[in-house]
């Protein structure tokens, strides 16, 4: 057989040890790492144990049989995107079909025929990296919620009303600063400004759906609804501005200038999806709200206060923060003025 280019982590289930010991032997030589279970019931304890690639899944056993296990899998979040090739003597149709569109990635007969077991094998091993790679990216930019929500349903084009709240957040007199030290610095002074702040806003459920030069967008309670948007948008900002404040001892031991942001947040309805093509598209929100959130931040400088909230966010917090009163702000282009809060703590 030709060697795969990676092991992979085999689970066998089968209640017949002979099938067992057969598959682990045509598995082991192509150089997999194979594990075994004799029913699914165990099989289902090992894969909450440990990770694993593929699962080459018996249908007729005692305890627990396949179609159970598929079901069980498929009603588990964690484990529901595993690739699963079912083996049975029977090749009934009825059976294929009930597998497959209980997600089974594919159906050998027994005997089992070793160059489509090892096409079957090579292929559910091709996929499964491809989803963890998807995963990997999808974090980059969103949380493991939001990641694992989008491997699940995937994305379709278009919007809908959702509550939430917009966080704005910008480095305040950048162009100066970057036009005193060379490109190189600045390049780097961003890409270590930018991971702090992302640490910040994915853990506290927060999703960067849009960064333009010093300036990024930030989403609390969407594609993931959550009752307390508010409170993770306004702990975010203020790890932020923690996270900010240590970075700049750092850059001051160094010799180097400091940087300054303001962050500003509102909270309400927004229209929110993903917007582009199917080949490139991103997720993101619009609607008054997120206009609110962006003149708020920049009203920061006026204000001199690194962060700002309008009265919905104040009024959506269950958290011990501490806000200070601006009173009632006019911004230009709206009707009414906006209620501003500074938060302190």
């Amino acid at each position: 057989m030709t060697m795969p280019h990676e092991p992979g982590r085999m689970l066998i289930v089968d209640d017949n040890r002979v099938n067992r010991l057969l598959l682990t032997h045509a598995l082991e030589q192509s150089g997999h790492y194979v594990s075994t279970a004799e029913n699914g019931k165990i099989a289902m304890d090992m894969l909450r144990e440990k990770p694993y690639d593929v699962i080459l899944l018996d249908i007729d056993m005692p305890v627990m049989n396949g179609f159970e296990v598929l079901e069980a899998l498929l009603n588990d979040s964690e484990l529901r995107d595993l690739p699963v090739v079912m083996t049975s003597a029977s090749d009934e149709l009825d059976r294929v079909v009930k597998c497959i569109e209980m997600g089974a990635e594919g159906y050998l007969v027994k005997p089992l025929n070793p160059v489509l077991l090892r096409a079957r094998v090579n292929a559910s091993l091709e996929k499964k990296r491809l989803r963890d790679q998807q995963r990997e990216l999808f974090r980059t930019f969103a949380t493991p919620e939001v990641a694992e929500q989008l491997l699940r349903e995937g994305f379709s084009l278009g919007g809908k009303y959702v509550t939430a709240s917009v966080m704005f957040a910008d480095i305040r007199s950048f162009t100066s600063l970057s036009e005193k030290q060379e490109p190189t610095d600045t390049i780097e002074l961003l890409n270590n400004y930018f991971a702090l702040m992302f640490d910040a806003i994915t853990g506290n459920g927060g999703t960067v759906n849009q960064m333009e030069g010093d300036g990024m967008m930030a989403i609390f309670g969407a594609p993931v609804f959550h009752e307390l948007h508010c409170d993770h948008a306004v702990r975010a900002a203020l790890e932020m501005i923690e996270l900010l404040n240590v970075f700049n001892e750092q850059r001051a031991i160094q010799g180097r200038g400091q940087i300054q942001i303001g962050i500003g947040i509102a909270s309400g309805r927004v229209i929110a999806g993903y917007t582009g093509t199917q080949h490139r598209a991103t997720y993101t929100c619009v609607g008054d709200t997120v206009n609110i959130a962006a003149r708020i931040e920049k009203y920061t400088k006026t204000a001199q206060r690194p962060v700002l909230i309008d009265r919905a966010t104040r009024d959506g917090l269950t958290g011990n923060f501490i806000t200070d009163d601006l009173g009632d702000i006019m911004f230009a282009g709206k009707e009414q003025a906006i209620h501003i809060y500074a938060v302190t703590a």
